[in-house]
């Protein structure tokens, strides 16, 4: 910490604020920047690179995860105060959104070596005369390593523009799996809307991945995470996507990540994603980039499979896909699946392969099985629950290379038919 600690002060109208501020004006060491009037004002003021600690009211309106994140990222330590009572309580909150000090409002004669310790490794404890272990300043436990890890296989399905069948290759990957009795969800990642929910019948008001964004910013994910999914059967369940295309920018960097992260510690995940690689310069000021989503999916995957269409134009927009997706350098291995194929064109597979440069092991052609869709789509079913067919036998056999482990099965979560209101 520099000679000099520079703070950024976000009270909320709490009373210890005329305190707090009495108290660092006496000290040395310390300057008040800014008194900021709410969570936004504070980051918009970080941002300019002049602070060095923030200390805030643990209840400010928006101080969640994401905006932990953004000061941390702008070098603003942030230093949390709440009220002496149900400090038990609080910490929980604190640990949960990544503030890592939190001061009791009955300490603030320690405020100002708590703002200039060195790391947030040697701040004090502030003690009282309280029993023995107790404290008012505290430093959250690290996080559970398993709900970063797990034993998981991520799948991410991707493919270039043009609706080549994306969703449905997800879905009848997942659905493989699950009547294996492997435990899978289905993630429906999409910047640009999702479709699987009314796809697959869940009739559901509320997304899935937005909750997952609620719980995510205020810490919560690990935990409520079986709040996000809705069951499809058994072993399979569903995070549902964007109601609208223009929500997107609700989804902040890091929380596909987390979200992944969160759901291969219980099962094997399939994730639905978008079409553009692309980092839009426009989104680069304090909001998302809207393909942050399909590339935070992709980073984490596993194995990608890269769905293209087989007529013409199809093929030359899979051709230049691949080329940006080896640009990446993902470390997820790839497999290519060429969609509604069909006699009567003119290519088969070794053409194919010598185009997007796969070889003959790693690449997999689907028959255009309209009527095994279509029975899919209109009962709001999934190509297993719709019966026997040539695309559901070639996604069986596609999913039979993965060797996944079978997996016992559990209660299920809410179903897509008791949400539809509908009776099984």
């Amino acid at each position: 910490m520099p000679d000099l600690t520079c703070v950024l002060v976000v009270a909320a109208g709490a009373p210890w604020e005329p305190l707090a501020l009495d108290h660092l004006s006496r000290s040395p060491d310390v300057v008040v920047l800014k008194r900021c009037v709410d969570v936004d004002d504070l980051l918009a003021t970080a941002a300019a690179g002049q602070a060095h600690v923030a200390l805030v009211a643990l209840e400010a309106t928006g101080l969640d995860q994401d905006a932990v994140g953004q000061l941390l990222g702008h070098r603003v330590r942030p230093v949390a105060i709440t009220a002496a009572t149900g400090m038990e309580e609080a910490r929980g909150r604190a640990r949960r959104i990544g503030v890592r000090t939190l001061v009791a409002d009955t300490d603030i004669a320690g405020l100002a070596d708590v703002l200039t310790a060195t790391e947030p490794d040697t701040v004090p404890r502030l003690h009282r005369d309280l029993p023995a272990g107790e404290f008012r300043v505290t430093r959250p436990e690290p996080p559970d390593p398993a709900a970063a890890t797990g034993p998981g296989r991520v799948i991410a399905v991707w493919g270039p523009a043009g609706a080549p069948g994306r969703s449905t290759v997800a879905a009848g990957i997942a659905a493989e799996q699950a009547s294996r009795g492997i435990r899978t969800v289905l993630v429906d990642a999409d910047p640009y809307g999702g479709a699987l929910a009314q796809q697959l019948g869940v009739l559901d008001e509320a997304s899935g991945l937005l909750s997952a964004v609620r719980y995510w910013t205020s810490g919560e994910l690990r935990d409520r995470f079986a709040h996000v999914q809705r069951g499809l059967n058994e072993h399979l369940t569903l995070v549902s996507g964007l109601p609208r295309a223009d929500r997107w920018a609700e989804v902040r960097p890091g929380l596909v990540t987390d979200l992944v992260a969160r759901a291969r510690a219980e099962a094997h995940v399939v994730l639905d994603t978008g079409f553009s690689l692309e980092i839009d310069p426009l989104d680069s000021g304090g909001r998302p980039a809207r393909n942050t989503m399909t590339l935070d999916a992709l980073a984490a995957a596993d194995e990608i499979v890269v769905v293209g269409s087989c007529e013409p134009v199809g093929m030359a927009r899979l051709g230049r896909a691949m080329v940006e997706l080896r640009a990446l350098e993902l470390p997820g291995s790839v497999r290519v699946v060429i969609n509604r194929m069909r006699p009567t064109l003119a290519w088969g597979a070794r053409e194919i392969g010598d185009l997007v440069g796969v070889p003959d092991d790693r690449l997999h052609l689907l028959p255009d099985d309209r009527a095994g869709i279509d029975r899919a789509l209109v009962a709001g079913r999934t190509l297993v629950e719709a019966g026997d067919g040539t695309l559901r036998r070639a996604l069986a056999a596609l999913v039979e290379q993965w060797q996944l482990t079978p997996q016992p099965g559990r209660r299920r979560l809410r179903t897509r038919t008791a949400a539809a209101g509908r009776p099984r």
